[in-house]
C-alpha cells in the first residue's frame, strides 16, 4: 500500500472519525474499492482491536440499498466508513444508522488520487467556511441562483433545515461524506431552469461548452436535456415514480482546497465558490422523498441570493 493512501486513511480514522480504542469501526467497501477500503480497515486496526470490513459486489445505482448484513453492521458499530462506487449516502442503511447512534462517513465513487487530495485538507478552514455560509442563508425563505451558463432557478426552503458537511463527525449520530465541505439543503419546492456545466453522473466532468439543461416546475424536473441523465431518471421512475423526478436538494461547495473540477462528483460538488443541485432522494437530509437515485449536477460560477440579498461564497 501506497504512503499516500495510509496517510490519507489516517486522516479520515483519527482526524475526521476521532475513533477512540474502545470503539467498534465497521469499513464497508465492494470489489472496486477494495484497495481504499483496506487502507481505511488497516488505519481504524491501529486504532482499536474491534475493526471490521464488509466487502461486497458493486451496486447498479446510487442510493441502492447494501445487503441486509451490511446494514446491520452499519446501526450496530460505532463508527463505519463506506468507500463504495455508489453511494450509500442517501440510502436507509445509513439513516438507519445514524438513527442508532452510529456515525459514520461515505465515500461514493472515490478512486484512489481523490481519497488522497481530498483528505489532504485544511478541516478547521472547511469548517469555518460551513459556519460562514450557514449565517447568511439559515434564515432564509427563498434562495435563488443563477449562472453564466443559463441557471435561473428560486427554492422555496419552508421549514427545512440547513445541514454542514464538515469532515468533522466526531458525536453520535454526526454523518459526513469524505472527502467533506458543503452547506445543502433539501428545499420544499423549486421553479426556473438550472444548467449542468461542471460534473455531472454518468458523464463525469463535461467538456468545455457542453451543457445540460433541466427545467424545474413546482419542485419536480419536468424537462431534461440530456439522454444518459434521463435514462437513470427513468429507470428510478419505474418502481417509484415522480419521486425520481424530484429536486432534492441545493449545495454550496465550501471545500477552499480544491480549485478546480476534476470529475469526481463526490469532490467536485465541494468546491469552493460552486453550487451543486441534484434530483431524486433526499429522505437521508432533511426531505420526504424517497427514491433509488441521487443525481447531482456541480454548476460553475454561480451567482446565490438570500431573500434577494447576494451572498458571498467560499473560494479556494
Amino acid at each position: 500500500m501506497s504512503s499516500e493512501l495510509a496517510d490519507a486513511a489516517e486522516t479520515a480514522v483519527e482526524q475526521c472519525l476521532r475513533v477512540a480504542p474502545d470503539e467498534s469501526v465497521v469499513v464497508v467497501t465492494d470489489d472496486e474499492r477494495e484497495r481504499i477500503g483496506v487502507a481505511l480497515y488497516e488505519a481504524a486496526s491501529a486504532v482499536t482491536d474491534d475493526a471490521t470490513i464488509l466487502r461486497y459486489p458493486p451496486a447498479d445505482q446510487h442510493g441502492t440499498e447494501p445487503p441486509a448484513p451490511v446494514a446491520a453492521a452499519m446501526a450496530e458499530s460505532d463508527a463505519f466508513l463506506a468507500p463504495t462506487t455508489k453511494s450509500l449516502s442517501h440510502t436507509r442503511a445509513r439513516g438507519n444508522a445514524c438513527e442508532a447512534g452510529a456515525r459514520g462517513a461515505t465515500l461514493p465513487g472515490i478512486t484512489e488520487d481523490v481519497f488522497t487530495t481530498g483528505l489532504d485538507a485544511d478541516y478547521a478552514a472547511i469548517d469555518a467556511a460551513c459556519d460562514d455560509v450557514l449565517a447568511q442563508v439559515g434564515d432564509a425563505d427563498e434562495i435563488r441562483v443563477s449562472s453564466p451558463a443559463g441557471t435561473d432557478t428560486t427554492f422555496g426552503i419552508g421549514d427545512r433545515e440547513w445541514l454542514a458537511d464538515t469532515g468533522m463527525v466526531h458525536e453520535p449520530g454526526d454523518f459526513s461524506n469524505l472527502p467533506a465541505g458543503e452547506v445543502f439543503v433539501a428545499p420544499e419546492t423549486a421553479t426556473g431552469t438550472y444548467v449542468v456545466d461542471g460534473t455531472m453522473m454518468p458523464h463525469g466532468l463535461l467538456d468545455e461548452g457542453q451543457t445540460l439543461t433541466f427545467e424545474v416546475e413546482d419542485g419536480l424536473v419536468t424537462s431534461v436535456g440530456d439522454d444518459a441523465v434521463r435514462e437513470e431518471l427513468e429507470t428510478a421512475a419505474e418502481s417509484v415514480g415522480d419521486a425520481a423526478y424530484n429536486l432534492a436538494e441545493l449545495g454550496i461547495g465550501t471545500n477552499v482546497g480544491v480549485d478546480e473540477l476534476v470529475g469526481s462528483v463526490l469532490l467536485d460538488e465541494k468546491a469552493g465558490g460552486t453550487v451543486h443541485i441534484a434530483i431524486g432522494d433526499n429522505a437521508g437530509i432533511g426531505g420526504e422523498t424517497d427514491a433509488p437515485v441521487h443525481l447531482d449536477g456541480i454548476l460553475r460560477n454561480p451567482t446565490v441570493y438570500a431573500d434577494g440579498d447576494e451572498i458571498d461564497l467560499p473560494s479556494a
